[in-house]
């Protein structure tokens, strides 16, 4: 946060003296502007996408839309916009459904002056640290075209998503996390790196004409008109697919150099590249994980997927893949089996930083209508967890990001000081 930069707040509270009591808390605050105020969780959505703040400070009962609900609608469409969570209960489940809804902070009510004022800050620093980090709008018309006239993002994120074993239900967790991670502000798009047998297209019920294949041989010519002839956009969720080739045979017409410049290129269109892997490491499949800046690794409860996971972390070490760029996600995750994450986490010594709940009434039927869990009913506990995984993955991207920036810094520092010399 610079000098002279103001956390902007919104606050949302349906009791209008709580509204004013935080509102002449925070103008003794130099550095804290309140842009605006809400009655209603509606109202607060209403007012954050008017105002663009930095910090939202919502109450968590309200009569037409509760905080939550309101907190995750609001993450979605701003994700750089930080929530503090205001409860007149300090019950551990609020606050753990606050925290998976993607809010920053969790107080009581009524909270102390120095509690308020130091969750703002916090939460107003990440705010404008993301917000600076972020790649600017892509370059996406207002009818939902790319041009080839508005400005390219500078460097979007590659995100592969794998498991070395088939059957974890790899694709179902590209898909919904590239529907969660989408809004206008961070585009996304969904690239099917399974040349030869992909399923993408059948999971969100499209056709494409063209695939990565009509993309490969030109791949040192690129622009936003050609990418524009090949991709085809999910028009319930606004993602953008990169379909396989349609028959197995033509997947021999991509190498893995080919691969990896159109993902590049892609960093300049979209904010998320979101790329479902094959489990045979091909060559396209090695080029994606070498170009991700992070790797999602699904496992189950199952002995043989654990195993391949580790042999799969095994590898990333010979080749020099960083443990931190890869996020180890539990899938189809039941109670009933006595292999917990904290097991395997413990065991492997690289901890599962999300863990995705088994809820086949619900995910079964969304692969067969090709319509993403994430757009119907996100209280369900499949959903609320893709919320909170997709949330991680913003959340190390960023920490990534600026271990790299600091990285960056002492090089320039160490440099500098041997040019004087």
């Amino acid at each position: 946060m610079g000098p002279g930069d103001k956390i902007r707040v919104v606050i949302v509270d349906d009791i209008a003296e709580t509204r004013e009591n935080i509102r002449k808390l925070l103008q003794f605050e130099n550095d804290v502007e309140v842009v605006g105020v809400g009655r209603t969780g509606r109202e607060g959505i209403e007012i954050v996408k008017e105002t663009k703040p930095d910090v939202v400070i919502m109450d968590i009962n309200m009569p037409d839309m509760d905080g939550i609900t309101a907190t995750e609608t609001i993450r979605r469409n701003l994700p750089y916009t930080q929530i503090v969570i205001l409860s007149v209960q300090g019950d551990p489940n609020y606050m753990r459904r606050a925290m998976l809804a993607g809010a920053r902070d969790f107080l009581v009510k009524p909270p102390s002056v120095d509690d308020l004022t130091s969750a703002i800050r916090r939460a107003g620093k990440m705010a404008q640290d993301e917000r600076s980090k972020s790649p600017s709008r892509a370059a996406v018309g207002g009818t939902g075209s790319i041009s080839s006239s508005s400005p390219l993002i500078t460097r979007g994120k590659v995100i592969s998503v794998y498991s070395p074993k088939g059957g974890t239900g790899c694709t179902t967790v590209a898909v919904n996390l590239a529907v969660a991670l989408h809004n206008d502000e961070t585009p996304a798009i969904l690239v099917d790196g399974n040349l030869q047998f992909s399923d993408v297209a059948v999971f969100l019920n499209e056709q494409g004409k063209n695939s990565v294949a009509d993309l490969a041989p030109r791949v040192d010519e690129l622009d936003p008109d050609i990418i524009e002839e090949v991709v085809v956009t999910h028009a319930p969720s606004g993602v953008r697919i990169l379909p396989a080739p349609p028959r197995p045979e033509y997947a021999e017409n991509v190498t893995g150099e080919q691969f990896s410049k159109v993902l590049n290129y892609l960093r300049r269109l979209f904010s998320y590249i979101v790329v479902d892997t094959s489990p045979i490491l091909t060559d396209p499949s090695l080029a994606a994980i070498d170009s991700s800046d992070l790797v999602v690794l699904i496992t189950n409860q199952d002995i043989p997927s654990i195993k391949n996971a580790r042999l799969f972390l095994d590898l990333a070490e010979v080749l020099k893949i960083s443990r931190k760029r890869i996020l180890f996600v539990m899938n189809r995750f039941d109670r009933r089996i006595s292999i917990t994450p904290e097991k395997v986490g413990e065991s492997f010594k690289h901890p599962i930083s999300a863990v995705l709940p088994l809820e086949e009434r619900v995910v079964i039927p969304s692969i067969n209508r090709g319509r993403p869990f994430m757009l119907d009913d996100k209280s369900r506990p499949i959903s609320r967890a893709m919320l909170s995984l997709a949330e991680v993955v913003r959340q190390r991207l960023s920490e990534l990001a600026a271990a790299e920036s600091q990285e960056e810094k002492v090089v320039g520092a160490k440099v500098g000081r041997l040019v004087k010399r």
